[in-house]
Protein backbone atom coordinates (compact mmCIF):
# COMPACT_ATOMS: atom_id res chain seq x y z
CA UNK A 1 0.00 0.00 0.00
CA UNK A 2 1.34 3.40 -1.26
CA UNK A 3 2.37 5.70 1.51
CA UNK A 4 -0.32 7.98 3.31
CA UNK A 5 0.17 11.61 2.62
CA UNK A 6 -0.76 14.04 5.80
CA UNK A 7 0.00 17.34 4.50
CA UNK A 8 -2.91 19.15 2.19
CA UNK A 9 -3.62 22.95 1.09
CA UNK A 10 -7.12 24.26 1.98
CA UNK A 11 -8.53 26.57 -0.58
CA UNK A 12 -11.15 28.63 0.79
CA UNK A 13 -14.22 28.83 -1.42
CA UNK A 14 -15.25 31.78 -0.35
CA UNK A 15 -12.39 33.87 -0.94
CA UNK A 16 -9.65 31.59 -2.44
CA UNK A 17 -6.96 32.26 0.35
CA UNK A 18 -5.01 28.84 0.28
CA UNK A 19 -3.27 27.18 3.89
CA UNK A 20 -0.80 23.97 3.89
CA UNK A 21 -2.21 21.91 7.25
CA UNK A 22 -1.53 18.47 8.64
CA UNK A 23 -4.80 16.47 8.71
CA UNK A 24 -5.00 14.80 11.60
CA UNK A 25 -4.99 10.58 11.98
CA UNK A 26 -6.97 10.04 14.76
CA UNK A 27 -10.19 12.37 13.85
CA UNK A 28 -12.47 13.74 11.23
CA UNK A 29 -11.93 18.03 10.60
CA UNK A 30 -15.72 18.41 10.20
CA UNK A 31 -15.16 22.43 10.76
CA UNK A 32 -11.97 24.77 9.45
CA UNK A 33 -11.94 28.46 9.44
CA UNK A 34 -9.99 30.52 7.18
CA UNK A 35 -7.18 32.19 7.88
CA UNK A 36 -7.96 34.88 5.82
CA UNK A 37 -11.22 35.69 5.61
CA UNK A 38 -13.06 33.48 8.68
CA UNK A 39 -15.41 32.20 6.87
CA UNK A 40 -16.06 28.40 8.50
CA UNK A 41 -16.19 25.98 6.14
CA UNK A 42 -17.85 22.37 6.33
CA UNK A 43 -17.84 19.56 4.42
CA UNK A 44 -19.60 19.15 1.03
CA UNK A 45 -22.40 17.06 0.67
CA UNK A 46 -20.87 13.59 0.14
CA UNK A 47 -17.90 14.70 1.66
CA UNK A 48 -16.87 12.88 5.16
CA UNK A 49 -14.47 16.21 5.94
CA UNK A 50 -13.21 19.40 5.16
CA UNK A 51 -10.24 18.01 3.73
CA UNK A 52 -11.84 15.77 1.17
CA UNK A 53 -14.23 18.97 -0.17
CA UNK A 54 -11.57 21.49 -0.06
CA UNK A 55 -8.44 19.85 0.40
CA UNK A 56 -5.46 19.16 -2.52
CA UNK A 57 -5.03 15.95 -0.82
CA UNK A 58 -8.35 13.66 1.11
CA UNK A 59 -8.15 12.74 4.41
CA UNK A 60 -5.83 9.61 5.27
CA UNK A 61 -8.96 7.19 5.80
CA UNK A 62 -10.12 8.02 2.53
CA UNK A 63 -6.45 7.24 1.10
CA UNK A 64 -6.35 4.22 2.48
CA UNK A 65 -9.63 3.15 1.14
CA UNK A 66 -12.00 3.03 3.83
CA UNK A 67 -14.92 5.81 5.24
CA UNK A 68 -13.98 8.14 7.05
CA UNK A 69 -15.39 8.22 10.97
CA UNK A 70 -18.00 6.22 9.47
CA UNK A 71 -19.67 9.38 7.95
CA UNK A 72 -20.51 10.33 4.59
CA UNK A 73 -19.54 8.48 1.27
Amino acid sequence: MSRVELESVITCPECGATAQETMPTNACQWFYECKACHALLKPLPGDCCVFCSYGSVKCPPIQQGSSCCGGGA
